[in-house]
């Protein structure tokens, strides 16, 4: 079969449009090209790199006429890190492209039309993220390096300022590092699966400046690690635990299952609106809290909950969203998956004196079965942020059967919340969908979903 492109001959496009990953699309006789970095309204000299039956891959080798839009990037690594995707747009226009590409999303799928409301931003988006996650790599020379992993590969570059890390753990991690090339200690290697350190984590509570180090290795002891401990907490007296994690599987997850405290209690704390919370290295919390806080309050406030309702939070984490709901709700049942975040939630309750939630670990399509089956619990609301793969089949027939009078739905992926929402549209009318910026720069995205039930009357049979 013959396309209209060739891998390896050059060819000037115009930029119709831009992806949901904030690539540019172009035609060429009705044939898509996806090109990283283009934006839309730009005319470029594109090298194409893949051929496939329905679209084609290409990269910039000359922008032509180049947006209004386009900025210099301030970030020295952005363009092989791939972590910041959209650092060479105007930040309000990201704002616009996000919107636009959910909006898309729900023209194409929904019979409903929602309006998808303009995207909350950041005041200040810099330095938002609270948890860094480090991989541990040696140079070409065998000088132990840290950074972030190539865009699609796992060589590590190297990284010294990070646009969207905090400055102090940053700052942090790079002491941790200095001591482990000072004192000769073995980094591991992915190829070999020999040597010790694996990566380093940090994490901070941004209101209270409290920090979290985590270093994991592939090993159970730590060579001179009452040295590192001493001369960590003599340099950031703002570091209240260190722990090493115990990760000797051949894996990409970066987190072992064994923590061993070094100093400390093993948990941070930070305060989202008027609660605290203890954070442990195993528990799910949003890296930005400053929008968390945002999108919580829409998510709570939409759900209008009053002192008659029973509340389910499916996939509560730590009991954040659960503890936001508690004070307007008779009582809020949150179900999560991890243990470790599960006995984080309920510390976090009895921290902060609430005494009408109870907190159930295991998988949510089976506690939600379990509820209203067996223990005949029934809610009248229910508040849901699941994982990037959205909601399971019987979790969301258990919401049509129950038909609550409110489902908030929280998503980190629009096109499984669209797929989600397609269903539920039968009984539910999509009141509005918000969305909030929780990745600036990049093309990550949280919406927040409110359904009412419909009208008897309106329901089609």
């Amino acid at each position: 079969m013959k396309y209209p492109v060739e891998k390896n001959k050059e060819y000037i496009v115009d930029i119709i449009d831009n992806g949901f990953a904030g690539e540019g699309i172009a035609k060429i006789e009705n044939y898509t090209i996806f090109i990283p970095n283009a934006i839309k309204g730009e005319k470029v000299k594109i090298l194409i790199v893949k051929v496939l039956t329905s679209h084609a891959f290409g990269k910039i080798l000359e922008i032509i006429t180049a947006s209004p839009y386009r900025i210099e990037s301030d970030c020295e690594t952005y363009k092989r890190c791939g972590g910041c995707n959209l650092r060479h747009i105007e930040y309000s226009k990201t704002l616009e492209m996000k919107q636009n590409a959910v909006q898309s999303l729900i023209n194409k799928t929904l019979k409903n039309k929602v309006i998808v409301q303009p995207v909350i931003g950041m005041e200040n988006p810099y330095h938002y993220r609270n948890k860094a996650q480090y991989p541990i790599g040696q140079d070409k020379n065998g000088k132990p390096v840290m950074g972030v992993f190539a865009n699609r590969t796992h060589e590590i570059i190297p990284i010294s300022n990070c646009l969207i890390q905090n400055k102090i753990t940053e700052k942090v991690a790079k002491f941790i590092l200095d001591f482990i090339e000072k004192n000769n200690i073995s980094i591991y290697n992915e190829k070999t699966r020999k040597g010790l350190v694996r990566h380093i984590v940090t994490k901070i509570g941004i209101k209270t400046n409290e920090i979290m180090c985590i270093v994991v290795i592939n090993g159970n002891e730590f060579p001179k690690e009452k040295e590192l401990v001493e001369e960590i907490i003599n340099h950031f007296p703002n570091v209240k635990t260190i722990m090493k994690n115990i990760n000797k599987k051949n894996t990409n997850v970066i987190l072992g299952e064994k923590n061993i405290i070094l100093y400390g209690d093993g948990y941070i704390k930070d305060k989202l609106g008027e609660y605290i919370f203890k954070i442990s290295p195993l528990s799910f919390y949003q890296v930005n809290p400053v929008q968390a806080e945002r999108l919580y309050k829409i998510g709570v406030e939409a759900a209008k909950i009053t002192d008659k309702d029973i509340v389910f939070d499916l996939y509560c984490g730590i009991g954040t969203i659960s503890l936001f709901m508690s004070k307007y709700a008779k009582k809020v049942y949150g179900i999560e998956i991890v243990k470790e975040a599960v006995e984080m939630a309920k510390e976090n309750a009895v921290l902060n004196k609430v005494d009408n939630i109870e907190f159930l670990n295991g998988d949510v399509e089976k506690i939600f079965n379990d509820l209203i089956n067996d223990k005949n619990v029934i809610p009248n609301i229910v508040m849901a942020d699941p994982p990037r793969k959205g909601l399971d089949k019987q979790t969301i027939n258990n919401i049509l059967r129950l038909k609550p009078k409110k489902f908030v739905y929280i998503s980190c992926n629009p096109a499984t919340l669209v797929r989600d929402l397609a269903i539920l549209e039968e009984l539910y009318d999509i009141e509005y969908i918000q969305p909030v910026d929780m990745f600036p720069f990049t093309s990550h995205l949280e919406c927040v979903a409110v359904l009412q039930l419909k009208e008897k009357k309106n329901i089609k049979h």
